[in-house]
């Protein structure tokens, strides 16, 4: 082969292995921006300040389970934590722990990881290639 079809075999591999990284960084950024529609669930914990028994779990329950967007309820006596899940399209975990407080006679506070706490959440997520490359991306944007 001539040393003209070696460089046009070079300039078109070079092409699409650029324009195959920008697919890809496009993607990237696409599927892990942070968006809320009506299937985004959220985690909210509230630790109670005083001694809770059954009864108290099942009136703690049973009030969360009123609140508009509320999924699931878990209300653990031992550790004196509740832990629901809600849409937040459909309300607002401050407004919810907000009125838990106002309307029932607990002592209680949501519970808000640290910004330590959060970098640890997962150590798998820091580490993997898809996440530096996330990383990577978030700054350039």
């Amino acid at each position: 082969m001539t040393k003209r079809t070696w460089k046009r075999i070079a300039f078109t591999v070079l092409g699409v292995f650029v324009l195959g990284v920008i697919v890809l960084a496009i993607h990237i950024y696409i599927v892990t921006r942070p968006r809320v529609d009506a299937g985004t669930r959220v985690l909210v914990r509230i630790d109670m300040k005083q001694d809770i028994d059954s009864a108290d779990a099942g009136k703690i329950t049973a009030w969360l389970y009123q609140q508009k967007g509320v999924d699931h309820v878990l209300v653990n006596p031992e550790s004196n934590i509740a832990v629901f899940s809600f849409a937040p399209v459909q309300n607002n975990a401050t407004q919810i722990v907000g009125r838990f407080k106002q309307e029932l006679p607990y002592k209680a506070e949501r519970y808000l990881p640290s910004e330590e706490e959060m970098k640890n959440g997962c150590p798998v997520a820091t580490t993997s290639m898809s996440y530096k490359a996330y990383s990577f991306i978030k700054q350039l944007f």
